[in-house]
């Protein structure tokens, strides 16, 4: 059974840095390895071998992050020369200004948040100095976001489903804006699912193993499974961060 994982790097990255809260030396993962021994432990999956792997992420934005930059560039060029990953497919990272309304938190955690409007103490008034009660307040803020990484992961593993180029795929990421393309797959091939944040897996991606194609499986991933691989401290002309 030829097994292609199709990764969210970013949804990688902030889940094992969910589980690994208050803990270093998690963020060398050897992708690799990892799904190497995730699917390994699948009964249902006997003799399935990992023939390709594809990193999809976007590159941070050097002009607002430098070391971060820096770091995800050393990160992703010793993915490569370990053979951790075959091939890295790259979104966009883009950085703006937003206008936004000024907000806070609801009453509980069901509630919607509430925007904020003018009222005293803090009031606003027109040129007359009538009071303009319910004005919203309107505030500039810094908006950084990855584009594309999801429509990438879902590109490559539909492309390879319908080509027949594996039997059998694994995807590395929470998103449930992968619901139509995880689905789609399951239909045709058996589906691994791996959760990097550890926690419950988005309803949109939910099912059951007997679906479509049958054989599929979900799991969590815990803080000893990113500590358990981990890439070599120095790979080729690559190290690793020292705050790694």
């Amino acid at each position: 059974m030829r097994v292609g994982v199709y990764i969210d790097g970013y949804n990688l990255y902030y889940g094992a840095k969910h589980v690994c809260t208050g803990t270093t030396g998690w963020k060398w993962i050897d992708v690799r390895s990892l799904v190497t021994k995730v699917v390994a432990d699948q009964r249902a999956w006997p003799g399935a071998t990992v023939e390709k792997i594809v990193y999809c992420t976007a590159r941070i934005d050097a002009r607002m992050n430098p070391d971060g930059h820096a770091e995800q560039d050393v990160y992703l060029k010793a993915l490569l020369a370990a053979g951790s990953v075959d091939h890295v497919e790259y979104g966009k990272y883009v950085v703006g200004i937003r206008p936004r309304p000024l907000a806070v938190k609801g009453a509980t955690l069901k509630d919607p948040p509430v925007i904020v409007t003018s009222q005293w103490p803090v009031m606003v008034q027109s040129s007359l100095g009538v009071p303009q009660r319910e004005s919203v307040f309107m505030v500039s803020t810094l908006h950084q976001e990855e584009k594309g990484t999801d429509v990438n992961v879902a590109s490559h593993l539909l492309v390879d489903v319908l080509q027949d180029a594996v039997d059998a795929a694994v995807v590395v990421s929470n998103d449930s804006d992968l619901k139509f393309p995880v689905h789609f797959a399951r239909a045709r091939v058996p589906v691994g699912h791996i959760n990097p944040h550890g926690g419950r897996f988005a309803g949109d991606l939910a099912g059951r193993p007997e679906d479509g194609a049958g054989r599929h499986w979900w799991r969590k991933l815990s803080a000893d499974d990113y500590a358990a691989h981990q890439l070599p401290a120095t790979i080729g002309h690559y190290t690793r961060p020292p705050k790694w």
